[in-house]
């Protein structure tokens, strides 16, 4: 956003420079990013007459202009230009005059003429080429024959102000207009604004609502659509004055009706579209979604397909225009147009810059709506606009303005009271002060039973609560003002978590155990459930899609870490490293439904593999491979040093292991634990040629399980008592539940109990097996005896009888 001085100027009188003014704005929320002097470099240019023009005696390409500059003597100016004629008025650069391209004039003789001065192009006055007609691009500057003589150039080209570049931020689209920085400049000025009467006199004898029809078919991007029509259209350059006004903007001059409406964009904040009347079809405008693919061609002379989520402005046969981005060519206005049909709306702001920036396009127009316009002020830029034209003698205007506004905009209304806004600014500034302020900014502030009520005015979109109130009260009341005080509060050394400590814990250990750390993303392809064997109403398969995924291969959020280890398997093994130990501790991720309304289920598991070798090849090491006991291993050795202890280990069932070779450790009723052989057909879909295990733990659990310090105890000074239990028992009884019985029998003298022995064969009858423990006995007070012993093995043996008809192997 830029504006000139002289434009706020028209609005306001201040006695502070621009950068004066450029200080106060930026103190004050409104960040001036820099103070431009269009005319810097340009001194003693002023404007003169060409009175008399002569051939050069010694030259064919020079010509001597004699110079009528408003003095009592003409000066003698020789020239190369060739689009010179008597006449003219022309720049003439003095003696002594300096330009914006670094040069100095001075006098000069050119082949034995003095010249005393120079005639200026636009090039040399810097001025911009491309907003000027092509006849004056090259060649000498042409200014108008009604020009007074003698008069600074400065002033002729509007090179005598200062444009104050903005960089505002988005949440304060009331400042993307004149009139709301004028707003601003009169709090922090002191002065009163001198606003504009606007006043349309309706002297065409048709009324808008009889020639054009308004709809609204897309509600929640446009919340109000107006427009006036006018006739007798004569199309023209625009006033010199409203020109200069665009330039300072940064607009093209174009013509009289699209100036206006560049115009009331800048002075008001309402972006504006003028159309055609006659190349409307069905003499209707509607906003509604794009139909998919549908075409349009804008006014940069260019085809673009429309997405079905883009708001169009629409006749009755094709779209007009992408709303709130740029109008169609089909419906511009050109030297011909008679009847226009000028339309302010008020467009969703996140739309319009959806539309913005899928197509490439960004304008003025898309710039403000993105930050939000005032929606009250529809009528009034309409009127403001037909004002300007009427000024002009360019128009007259229809009766009435159509306007479709389905959902009137409620008032916002803020209560605070001071004892809350010093409390959060920590300041002391008295309640006449604050409303005083609020009151300046245009707030109507009432008294209420808390404190205050306040009335937010309808372009101020950014005020909804009583921290934004505080902000304006601090901001104009000055944060030079407001004493500095260091932060109070309690300094705190930064640490891990329980849980992140606990995980350090769980990495040192199975990296201890041979096995290498892996990282992954967070995210699986939707093959990999079918691939895992995950069965077709499993929660596993409820994963969350992702909107903008990093490739098409995965685009779910991982609901089990196996699917990441397995990836990270194949990978190895496809670049031949066959010896796999690797494990990964990352979260996975469930959703209570989908699509997703509430917040994600987030769950820390631990998964490994291993596959190949069980040892580095060596001369002293065998070749032998890893099985199901290395990963049982692995999980045993891990609860071991992390203090879980008294657990079961069971046969279990897991959608990625093989049945009948898959352990399940339980804590009670909780799993600690699943190990197993991978399921062949998992093998098969992962193109995997080798025997691999697997494990998955859930940490949440283990934590619950760990011991969270070490007792240690003497060893003990008195020897065990070792007994050898062997028994025939069936063969669908497990070990675990054996384990359970002696344990549960055996006594508190009981410190140790072992499997050592598991037989099934020609000597055991069919279907049974035999299993022999170790048991060990073992008192700190005193050396145990065989009858005191006796008695628990004697129990532990009856036990094992009733309960599994176990028979004692002699």
């Amino acid at each position: 956003m830029q504006v000139s001085i002289k434009w706020l100027k028209d609005y306001i009188d201040f006695t502070e420079t621009p950068e004066e003014l450029a200080d106060k704005l930026t103190m004050a929320g409104i960040p001036v990013e820099n103070v431009v002097d269009p005319g810097e470099g340009l001194e003693k240019v002023i404007t003169g007459r060409i009175e008399k023009l002569e051939k050069h005696p010694d030259a064919d390409k020079l010509q001597i202009c004699t110079i009528n500059v408003g003095q009592a003597e003409p000066i003698i100016i020789v020239t190369g230009a060739a689009n010179v004629a008597e006449g003219q008025i022309v720049p003439v650069a003095m003696i002594g005059a300096k330009l914006p391209t670094g040069v100095k004039i001075s006098k000069g003789k050119l082949r034995g003429v003095m010249s005393y001065g120079m005639l200026c192009s636009a090039s040399e006055l810097k001025l911009d080429l491309e907003k000027l007609p092509e006849a004056q691009k090259t060649g000498i500057y042409i200014l108008p024959k009604d020009i007074q003589l003698g008069i600074d150039v400065k002033d002729i080209l509007g090179l005598n102000d200062s444009i104050l570049e903005f960089e505002l931020t988005a949440n304060r689209g009331d400042c993307f207009s004149v009139w709301g920085l004028v707003r601003e400049v009169a709090v922090l000025t002191g002065n009163v604004p001198k606003w504009p009467v606007i006043s349309v006199k309706e002297d065409a004898a048709e009324k808008s609502a009889d020639l054009i029809d308004i709809r609204i078919e897309a509600q929640d991007l446009c919340s109000r659509f107006s427009s006036r029509v006018i006739k007798s259209v004569k199309i023209g350059p625009s006033p010199e004055w409203m020109q200069q006004r665009l330039d300072g903007a940064g607009i093209r001059a174009i013509n009289n009706v699209v100036d206006v409406t560049n115009f009331v964009m800048i002075e008001l904040g309402q972006p504006m579209h003028a159309y055609d009347y006659d190349h409307i079809t069905g003499k209707t405008l509607v906003a509604r979604y794009a139909a998919i693919g549908e075409e349009l061609h804008t006014l940069d002379d260019s085809s673009r397909l429309a997405q079905a989520d883009m708001l169009v402005i629409a006749d009755a046969e094709r779209a007009a225009g992408l709303a709130g981005v740029m109008g169609g060519l089909a419906t511009e206005v050109t030297e011909v147009t008679t009847t226009v049909v000028l339309e302010a709306a008020s467009f969703n702001g996140a739309s319009v810059r959806r539309t913005s920036r899928a197509c490439g396009l960004h304008s003025e127009a898309s710039g403000r709506f993105e930050r939000g316009v005032d929606i009250v002020n529809t009528p009034r830029a309409l009127d403001r606009a037909v004002q300007l034209l009427q000024e002009m003698d360019a128009c007259t205007v229809c009766q009435g303005i159509v306007d479709v506004y389905p959902n009137p905009k409620q008032s916002v209304k803020v209560c605070f009271s001071p004892d809350q806004i010093n409390r959060r600014l920590g300041t002391l500034i008295p309640a006449e002060t604050m409303i005083d302020i609020l009151q300046k900014l245009e707030f109507i502030v009432d008294n209420s039973k808390d404190g205050f009520e306040v009335l937010v005015p309808s372009w101020r979109n950014d005020v909804t609560c009583m921290e934004d109130l505080s902000e304006e009260i601090a901001r104009i009341y000055g944060f030079e003002n407001i004493t500095s005080t260091t932060p109070s509060g309690n300094v705190m050394q930064g640490c891990q978590s329980k849980k992140q400590n606990f995980v350090d814990r769980l990495k040192d250990i199975l990296s201890g155990l041979g096995m290498n750390e892996a990282i992954s993303f967070s995210f699986t392809n939707p093959s990999m459930f079918d691939k895992l064997n995950i069965a077709a109403d499993s929660e596993l398969r409820q994963a969350v899609p992702i909107m903008n995924p990093l490739t098409d291969d995965y685009t779910l959020l991982r609901t089990t870490l196996l699917s990441s280890v397995f990836e990270n398997v194949m990978r190895n093994l496809s670049r031949k490293n066959d010896d796999i130990q690797l494990f990964e501790i990352a979260p996975v991720f469930a959703a209570k439904a989908l699509p997703v309304t509430e917040q994600l289920v987030e769950t820390l598991k631990l998964a490994g593999a291993i596959t190949g070798r069980r040892q580095i090849v060596g001369w002293n090491q065998d070749n032998s491979a890893v099985d199901f006991y290395d990963a049982k291993g692995i999980v045993e050795e891990l609860l071991t040093q992390l203090g879980v202890s008294r657990y079961t280990v069971e046969a279990g069932e897991h959608y990625a292991m093989h049945p009948g070779k898959t352990a399940v450790f339980k804590k009670g009723r909780e799993v600690l634990a699943m190990v197993g052989e991978v399921h062949p057909q998992v093998l098969d879909a992962l193109s995997i040629s080798k025997k691999t295990y697997i494990f998955e733990l859930d940490v949440e659990v283990l934590m619950k399980y760990a011991a969270e310090s070490v007792h240690y105890q003497a060893l003990p000074k008195y020897p065990a008592i070792s007994r050898d239990l062997a028994m025939l028992v069936a063969d669908d009884i497990s070990a675990g539940d054996i384990e359970k019985v002696i344990m549960k029998n055996a006594g508190n003298l009981l410190v140790d109990l072992r499997l050592f022995d598991l037989y099934n064969g020609e000597q055991i009858e069919k279907g049974q097996k035999s299993l022999a423990f170790s048991l060990q006995f073992q008192s700190n007070t005193k050396t145990l005896t065989d009858a005191e012993v006796d008695p628990y093995y004697n129990a532990v043996l009856k036990k094992l009888e009733d309960t599994f008809s176990a028979k004692l192997r002699s």
